[in-house]
């Protein structure tokens, strides 16, 4: 059963949501019956792939034993602490970088669906309890936060603090009203997003390249505008409907997308797009290779610390969709238009006219140039046009 995709998958979810809904309502706890609902809906998405559900099983196996340890060596005090956790934390990454790599060769080693979603939120678990920011989080919830499937498979990425938030106590009635609203509402917008405008840039992206020439300049042009808009309204979609998911079972799952398509510079445009996403890489690898880089005094200019920052945190982000030749220069090519951002938005130029409305408008038209060929990048059109 695909989430977000199969009519079956909705008729259980709303089987499923019928005890939840009426657990708010009556302002009673509603955790231990959305863990028994993940738990069910993950044994259906399993169900037909055998290898997968096992590997997912072994993953949260050794999940739970690395926070397990991680915990205890911050907690006792142990002097080789730092040492240990490094090694841990590159346990609990390995099986991804595996799964990665073997799917260069058609393989599939220790992969399931939803491997990458989960492992941000393990990584993310164990970074914070070494940091000391997670203290006390008990097996079984941070067990549900792993497995809750609302945003199992295709995201939005949740951080812990804000799960655990939504579990300490029962919403008042009128709280989880207003949650159960927005819930089904954004299950209708997502669903419209999904199924009605992606369908539609999809057969955009087909129908309008043959009528003008697909190999024709505004062939391409149309089939890159035509992906990108059916790839915004397909991930956008299913984001909207994991986080109306998410708010039945009283879960605030975080927003996804924030009107990416009105950026008026790359920085903006990674702070509309693929939220989650973004800002887990911004916190855990931007920030932090940014912080060491100015703690040891690698590079005298701020901005240099920067360029260098993202050119790693996007190069980053390009290896985690895939090892394929496309993925990896989209993520060199973000890397590099954050760069020119960056160094752009320092200049006097800039400073002086940012605020003059023919300045905006250039600005994202240039922007909007910049994100639909990154999208050209990323579905290989721009590697199949150079290769022939």
């Amino acid at each position: 059963m695909s989430f977000y995709a199969d009519p079956a998958f909705f008729v259980v979810v709303a089987v499923l949501a019928v005890p939840a809904v009426v657990l708010g309502l009556t302002e009673r706890p509603i955790k231990r019956w959305g863990f028994v609902a993940s738990v069910a809906m993950l044994a259906l998405l399993f169900f037909k792939d055998t290898a997968s559900g096992v590997f997912c099983l072994l993953y949260l196996a050794l999940s739970l034993v690395l926070y397990t340890l991680v915990q205890g060596w911050f907690e006792r005090g142990d002097a080789q602490a730092v040492t240990k956790y490094r090694v841990a934390l590159a346990a609990q990454i390995a099986p991804l970088a595996i799964y990665k790599v073997s799917a260069v060769f058609n393989a599939n080693w220790l992969g399931f669906l939803g491997i990458s979603y989960i492992t941000f939120k393990a990584v993310q678990v164990l970074i914070e309890t070494r940091d000391g920011l997670i203290k006390g989080m008990s097996l079984p919830d941070y067990l549900y936060f792993l497995v809750f499937f609302a945003p199992f498979t295709s995201g939005p990425i949740m951080r812990s603090r804000d799960f655990a938030a939504s579990l300490e106590k029962p919403l008042a009635k009128d709280v989880y009203t207003g949650l159960l609203y927005r819930g089904l509402s954004q299950l209708v917008l997502g669903a419209v997003y999904k199924f009605v405008c992606s369908a539609l840039a999809v057969w955009a992206m087909w129908f309008v390249p043959q009528a003008i020439g697909a190999q024709s300049v505004l062939g391409q042009l149309a089939q890159g505008l035509f992906y990108g808009l059916d790839l915004f309204f397909d991930f956008a979609g299913y984001s909207l409907m994991a986080c109306g998911v998410g708010a039945l079972f009283g879960v605030d799952v975080p927003r996804n997308f924030n009107a990416p398509f009105a950026a008026t510079n790359m920085k903006d445009f990674w702070a509309r797009w693929h939220m989650s996403l973004s800002s887990w890489f911004r916190d855990f690898i931007f920030m932090r290779l940014s912080r060491v880089f100015m703690t040891r005094k690698t590079f005298k200019s701020r901005t240099t610390v920067a360029c260098v920052a993202y050119m790693a945190n996007f190069a980053i982000m390009g290896v985690w969709h895939g090892l394929t030749p496309s993925y990896i220069a989209y993520g060199i090519y973000e890397g590099i238009a954050m760069c020119a951002c960056e160094v752009y938005q320092k200049s006097a130029f800039y400073k002086r006219h940012r605020k003059e409305r023919a300045h905006e408008v250039i600005s994202w038209a240039v922007t909007m140039v910049v994100v639909f060929f990154g999208f050209a990048i990323f579905s290989g059109q721009v590697l199949s046009l150079i290769t022939g």
